[in-house]
């Protein structure tokens, strides 16, 4: 005789296998093959953008871009079976990974630490794709030690004005936007930092490749020079940056 407790995991069983058959079903209907050819022939850190992009935009139309996502941003409310299920069969299938920098890094900061005005702003467009971010954070003389970082960020009323340069910002020359650690108070370390976003089309923004032996690279250096940041691009406090970034 089968128990509840049996009968209840053959359930489940029976449930993720048929969830199994529909993610190889939809991925064998829409993943298109220069995409997976795209992925197998990358050597970077990331896919090229377009290719991101465009399986980005297949899996929003489906709703399946962000499962890590809670669902009233549009997650998928999945187990994590399901999952697994899902980045399993991907991967199997020849799927690329989607750019982590907006959809798993920002997007979180944003839901926790975020104006409602700003959610509202930001997470559709990361969800879409029409803001392609990159991350400031290291500097030349602030990698490891992070906190040490020395980008001023100095109040001008209205706006901020933002003076200084970031290293090994991964597709800063193809990012539509930026997220950034900046200090705003020079009499403490740590507790001195903030944490702004800005469009990357910003005058006073530099972008520069760092070319590899390769003759390629993914990272660059970045300048910027009086760049003015509107304030209601601050994310959280002012001067609460680090608790953020950890």
């Amino acid at each position: 005789m089968i128990s509840l407790q049996q009968m209840t995991y053959i359930v489940i069983l029976s449930e993720e296998l048929q969830f199994q058959r529909e993610v190889r079903q939809f991925l064998a209907d829409n993943l298109p093959a220069h995409i997976v050819e795209g992925t197998a022939n990358n050597g970077s850190v990331f896919v090229e953008k377009d290719i991101a992009l465009e399986w980005q935009a297949i899996l929003a139309d489906k709703g399946w871009a962000v499962p890590q996502w809670p669902l009233e941003h549009g997650g998928t409310g999945w187990s994590p079976a399901q999952k697994y299920l899902f980045s399993k069969e991907c991967y199997l299938a020849g799927a690329p990974m989607l750019i982590p920098l907006g959809l798993l890094m920002l997007a979180p900061v944003i839901m926790a630490f975020g104006s409602e005005q700003q959610k509202a702003e930001y997470l559709p467009k990361i969800l879409s794709g029409e803001h392609y971010w990159c991350q400031g954070y290291s500097e030349p003389g602030a990698g490891s030690d992070l906190a040490s970082l020395a980008t001023r960020c100095e109040d001008h009323g209205e706006h901020f004005l933002i003076n200084g340069q970031k290293i090994w910002t991964s597709y800063a020359n193809l990012a539509d936007w930026m997220f950034c650690l900046v200090r705003t108070d020079t009499r403490t370390k740590h507790g001195g930092i903030s944490f702004v976003v800005f469009d990357m089309r910003t005058a006073g923004v530099e972008t520069r490749p760092i070319r590899l032996i390769s003759g390629d690279s993914p990272f660059c250096e970045t300048f910027l020079t009086d760049v003015r940041v509107p304030k209601d691009q601050l994310i959280g406090p002012l001067n609460g940056g680090w608790e953020i970034a950890k």
